[in-house]
């Protein structure tokens, strides 16, 4: 029998896991939110030295406690809206979630529910740890020499003060657009590889099969990390675009549509000496090594502690009637 608090399981797996795996993930978010905006390549040990000197420890954790509470609510609320959306498509017969393909669509149809919800309420979070992440950069544009970063609520105020209210939801529909492609192929991915791995369909795992053969626990992170690197390394060219839209708009620049920004980082400002197009498609990919490092780090650990958290609330001793 399921345990009498199952109805807030998806809640308390998603918010414990999520506070471990962003904590651990935020100092390579914050070097992938640097490398996407500078205009000359440079390395992750670089930008890491060059961080470290200029503002010690705590930039690679500026700005940490937005998404350490908005995103941990977020991943809360993604997962219920994911779990109850699969349950409504296995309650109702919709698809048959037992094959491969239905496990991973009904999956993809609950990642894509969730990733567009929840995007309305985490646009604005999202702008400001951008914000927080590129103060440095963002003065720099406007011709001003920073010698202390504002805090978190000045940044805030900045921005309402700068746009209104509706600064906070600059570049919003490639926010959407990103979070709802990217949280559909992730849960898509996801829920299909745990499906080869041998997950029945009531949510427990069997047995591995011989083709892949790794100890059951370690399911959760390889299939976490997996699907993290492959869903966003799809969605990755969008969220540098989203990154360099918000970045001037901020900075007060002149506005670019998401098609010519793309366009500028590939082929470069001038269209009478476009850069390489290898050159540029290296361009629009930069960052995604330490990206694709925090994916393996963050959502490997959020699906292994979200599994043990699972695991324990379902041998929790019943309560009485």
């Amino acid at each position: 029998m399921l345990h009498p608090r199952i109805g807030n399981k998806a809640v308390v797996c998603a918010l414990s896991a999520s506070y471990i795996s962003t904590f651990a993930g935020y100092p390579l978010d914050s070097l992938k939110s640097r490398l996407q905006t500078t205009k000359t390549p440079i390395s992750v040990p670089r930008i890491a030295l060059l961080v470290y000197r200029e503002e010690g420890i705590v930039g690679f954790y500026r700005g940490l406690w937005i998404p350490l509470m908005t995103i941990s609510f977020v991943r809360a609320a993604s997962f219920t809206i994911y779990t109850r959306t699969k349950e409504f498509f296995r309650d109702h017969h919709l698809i048959d979630h037992s094959k491969l393909l239905g496990c991973a669509a009904v999956g993809g149809i609950g990642g894509a529910m969730a990733g567009s919800l929840i995007s309305l309420g985490s646009a604005p979070f999202e702008l400001v740890k951008v914000r927080r992440q590129l103060e440095y950069t963002i003065a720099e544009k406007k011709g001003i020499k920073l010698l202390k970063p504002p805090s978190t609520a000045s940044a805030v105020r900045d921005i309402f003060r700068t746009s209104g209210i509706f600064g906070l939801y600059s570049g919003f529909y490639l926010h959407f657009l990103r979070d709802t492609a990217g949280t559909a192929l992730y849960f898509l991915e996801y829920d299909g590889m745990r499906h080869l791995l041998g997950r029945f369909p009531t949510g427990e795992q069997g047995p591995t099969p011989s083709w892949f053969p790794v100890h059951a626990n370690l399911v959760p992170f390889v299939c976490g990390s997996l699907s993290g690197v492959t869903s966003w390394a799809l969605i990755y060219p969008m969220d540098v675009v989203k990154t360099k839209v918000q970045q001037r708009a901020m900075a007060g620049e002149m506005y670019r549509s998401p098609g010519e920004t793309l366009y500028r980082l590939i082929r470069g400002p001038d269209p009478q000496n476009p850069k390489p197009l290898i050159a540029g498609i290296a361009r629009i990919y930069r960052g995604l090594g330490v990206s694709a490092l925090r994916s393996v780090t963050t959502h490997g650990l959020l699906w292994t502690f979200f599994d043990l958290v699972s695991g324990y609330i379902d041998n929790l001793p019943e309560s009485p009637p």
